[in-house]
């Protein structure tokens, strides 16, 4: 059975989730300032596939990342590093012609999150995967496959790949979409129409309302729910403020029926925030984490604001996540001690109770 409840073939050896993107190496700047002046970097990788790989892994499930990466050592690095994290990445395919992506930015400013990013992707390994060049088999081996608009941007051969992984077909995994929109990796003005029809093939969705704004001039998650009723779950991003996500009732009507849609918002949590990177990853990871589990639509979403202050509460992509008992405590508390709850650098590594962050104001 699937992770929604549909029955499908899902093979003996699956895994939890697997998630097919881009990974990059990526540089940190060792001091603030511009590109221009700082003078050295810390390596790191990022990719908001992997990204959610990693800390799903981290975090105890059976993962598997699949892409395609250099045959050069920013290529060994990334295949080591994901590894390290617990992620099978036997489906990684090595590219002797093109090279594995990098990018470098600057620490952002904490009030504006202002930060400078230079990209060097194009022509990269990653944007030569294709349906043809894929073990198609070992991307769908898992209960989850989860996808985002970012690789759909790479290349024609990319976007190709996402149409046949987004098609509606019998014993598929449950297709997770994490929107992704980038405008500036799109080649035309079709950025938009593209990512709303890979939307609609999916089963659980991840948007934010500000990139549903800029995309597809939509205001408000009815008004992304209204443009977007296919999928079964679809989770609306409200940056600080909160998520609220649609979920269809069991035993409702037919797909793209929302009226039986129960909605349910979770404000976000109180961070000191140390850098905006890798938080809506971390989010999506939070949240198919608790899927996985059975657990509510609400403690789900509190599993995603929780993995969102982890990552947000370090300078790089990816965070330790917290243990999985002290996640859950923390998702169980009532309204107002989640609504009071702030956590800051290091609130993943406690112990015990009497080492979370937790203040009042």
């Amino acid at each position: 059975m699937t992770t929604d409840g549909r029955t499908g073939a899902v093979p003996r050896d699956a895994h939890d989730v697997v998630a097919l993107g881009e990974s990059m190496v990526t540089f940190l700047p060792t001091r603030p300032g511009r590109l221009a002046d700082v003078p050295s970097f810390e390596r790191g990788i990022g990719g908001a596939e992997s990204n959610v790989a990693c800390v799903l892994a981290a975090a105890g499930h059976s993962v598997r990342w699949a892409g395609r990466v250099g045959a050069d050592g920013f290529g060994d690095h990334l295949v080591e590093a994901i590894a390290a994290y617990g992620v099978d990445t036997s489906a990684v395919r090595r590219d002797p012609a093109r090279p594995t992506g990098v990018y470098f930015r600057t620490a952002g400013d904490r009030a504006t999150d202002a930060h400078e990013v230079a990209y060097y992707r194009a022509g990269s390994a990653a944007s030569a995967m294709t349906a043809e060049n894929m073990d198609l088999d070992a991307v769908r081996a898992g209960r989850v496959l989860h996808l985002s608009g970012i690789t759909a941007a790479l290349s024609d051969g990319c976007l190709g790949l996402l149409r046949e992984l987004t098609a509606r077909r019998p014993a598929r995994p449950l297709v997770s979409f994490d929107v992704n929109h980038r405008p500036g990796l799109w080649r035309d003005t079709d950025g938009p129409r593209v990512l709303l029809e890979l939307a609609r093939g999916a089963d659980l969705v991840f948007v934010g309302d500000d990139e549903a704004r800029a995309a597809w001039g939509l205001h408000g998650p009815r008004a992304i729910r209204d443009a977007l009723p296919e999928p079964e779950v679809l989770v609306v991003k409200q940056g600080g403020g909160g998520a609220t996500a649609f979920e269809r009732r069991p035993g409702g009507p037919g797909t793209g029926d929302t009226s039986t849609d129960t909605v349910t918002f979770v404000r976000a949590l109180q961070v000191d925030v140390v850098a905006a990177v890798g938080a809506g990853d971390a989010f999506a990871a939070g949240f198919l984490s608790a899927t996985l589990r059975g657990l509510p639509v609400r403690d789900r979403l509190r599993h995603g604001h929780l993995m969102a202050a982890a990552a947000l509460t370090v300078p790089g992509d990816l965070a330790v996540p917290p243990a999985r008992d002290h996640a859950d405590r923390l998702a169980a508390l009532d309204d107002t001690a989640w609504e009071t709850l702030r956590l800051g650098p290091g609130w993943t590594q406690a112990v015990d109770r009497a080492q979370e962050e937790v203040r009042t104001p």
